[in-house]
């Protein structure tokens, strides 16, 4: 660990940059292509608000997920920007989604790829009205990933068959407890681990450590299996529950981004929708209403398990995005 702060900061930000080996494919295909080949320095982007906001959402108790953000920002941000900058009609990415267009109200569309396995639908809830007429994501229009990868075979792309990244980037080892810590070049104080009640059952390693839903790695025994249910980071407490009490049935949601339709008004009627609040995660019915200034409030059906704050919640219509925000 470095003695100085902006010393491990810098050393982060050295190492969250693509690996030469896939700057070199990505050149290699361009040449193949006859597409020029450039390198943009985001960095000190991709630290402030990728970075930087992961390690204070996991601090003020949230569970955030950076790679929402790195697309938001860094990708549809800085990149879609700089595409504007040098001419380009389009920017087209490897996402796997849809996008479509409604001639009857005039908005563009976001949509699930056809390969539903592997659909990032869910990542890209917060693309605008100028950013989906101008991106391109040819992946999502392939039902089976072998046939993206057959097809780059047929054409010599280098990366044909390379394997794929699961991990955060700037996390490689999933330690993100010590990610974090090293990042700050500090620690995170103990503290009381509670029940529903507030009755004491023992100490936590500090709020970072945890989150919502987790079941392993508290050190708590008890007559029936715990779970976190809610992180303080007033009291510094972390109150642990049966399965029983993950559950949920509303949320709040803040900076709502509206896809498919116009942002409703308040005291408009309800939207019926189906709900997902993590990725990958089954879709849940639920009825949507507008409090304004970006936030929405959710109800469903039927209670939901674990619903994390700093994770997105994305409302959808079938195959169509509607809207997406971030768990409160």
């Amino acid at each position: 660990m470095k003695l100085h702060n902006e010393s491990t900061k810098q050393e982060c930000s050295d190492k969250i940059c693509c690996m030469s080996s896939d700057a070199e494919d990505a050149r290699s295909v361009c040449h193949r292509l006859g597409f020029n080949f450039y390198v943009f320095n985001y960095i000190s982007d991709f630290q402030q608000n990728v970075i930087e906001k992961f390690v204070r959402s996991y601090e003020i108790g949230e569970t955030p997920n950076p790679c929402i953000d790195c697309n938001r920002f860094i990708k549809f941000g800085k990149l879609y920007q700089r595409a504007l900058e040098l001419g380009c009609s389009y920017v087209a990415t490897g996402h796997y989604a849809r996008i479509g267009f409604d001639s009857n109200t005039g908005r563009w569309l976001l949509k699930k790829s056809l390969n539903e396995s592997k659909d990032q639908s869910y990542v890209l809830y917060f693309l605008t009205q100028e950013q989906l007429a101008h991106t391109k994501f040819p992946l999502g229009e392939f039902a089976d990933k072998q046939m993206v990868r057959d097809l780059a075979d047929k054409y010599g792309f280098i990366n044909a068959r390379k394997g794929e990244s699961q991990d955060i980037c700037f996390v490689p080892n999933g330690d993100y407890t010590q990610f974090i810590r090293s990042y700050n070049c500090r620690d995170y104080p103990s503290g009381d681990f509670l029940n529903s009640e507030g009755r004491v059952l023992g100490t936590h390693k500090g709020l970072i450590c945890y989150t919502i839903g987790q079941r392993k790695g508290l050190g708590i025994s008890y007559s029936e299996p715990l779970y976190v249910c809610q992180k303080s980071v007033l009291d510094n407490t972390v109150t642990l529950g049966t399965e029983r009490e993950l559950y949920r049935d509303s949320l709040t949601a803040r900076d709502f981004n509206w896809i498919s339709i116009p942002e409703p008004s308040v005291g408009d009627e309800p939207i019926r929708a189906t709900v997902r609040t993590r990725y990958h995660g089954k879709e849940a019915e639920a009825f949507v209403t507008v409090n304004g200034d970006g936030v929405v409030t959710i109800r469903f059906i039927e209670p939901q398990r674990a619903i994390s704050p700093g994770q997105a919640v994305v409302l959808y219509n079938n195959d169509m995005v509607i809207g997406g925000g971030i768990i409160e």
